[in-house]
């Protein structure tokens, strides 16, 4: 049991870090900061510097817990809070299946790093050399719970957040676009 854990703690937390690394270095073909910036403008997270910085670390850092098996809790909120809110502004809407874009695989993800917080992520981990093999049923819900908790905080302080746009004189069309040509839709891949 404890190698299969660590297989599972392996796959799931590296391709993390990968992602992670993607948002934070433009690492394996992805968007770097400035991409994920404009990503989070077009997703109304507010402000976009630092929610693209957030993002990229709590997967970075995240997965590297969950692989490592370090401080399992506190990585498996950290990146359910990021999976949750890919669910609630990107991939909610378009039901629950992945071929349509929906939240199939965000459900995973964070069924998986709950449930290794949950049963513990084994002998072969940083955790068991303090001795938590296993952190149980309290520290599950933590994890989802704090994840869920971060999600709505960063959501709602985008909204709060958000820059007061410049209204055009009248007659007059803006063509400036903020997130140069970043929509809800091309952060499908990015999340």
């Amino acid at each position: 049991m404890d190698f299969g854990k660590l297989i599972v703690r392996l796959v799931v937390g590296g391709f993390f870090v990968g992602h992670g690394l993607q948002k934070l270095r433009g690492a394996f073909g992805g968007p770097g900061l400035e991409g994920t910036e404009q990503m989070m403008t077009a997703l109304s997270m507010h402000p976009a510097k630092l929610n693209a910085r957030a993002a990229a670390l709590s997967e970075t850092v995240g997965g590297a817990g969950i692989a490592l098996g370090a401080g399992t809790p506190f990585a498996a909120a950290a990146l359910i809070g990021t999976m949750a809110t890919a669910v609630r502004k990107v991939h909610g809407k378009n039901g629950p299946w992945n071929s349509a874009g929906g939240w199939e695989y965000n459900a995973v993800l964070m069924s998986v790093v709950a449930g290794l917080t949950t049963d513990g992520p084994g002998n072969l981990s940083f955790d068991a050399l303090i001795g938590k093999r296993r952190w149980g049923l309290g520290w599950g819900l933590f994890a989802m719970l704090a994840g869920f908790a971060g999600s709505t905080a960063a959501i709602e302080a985008g909204k709060r957040m958000a820059p007061a746009e410049d209204a055009p004189a009248s007659g007059e069309v803006s063509t400036d676009d903020p997130a140069e040509g970043a929509t809800p839709e091309s952060a499908d891949a990015a999340i």
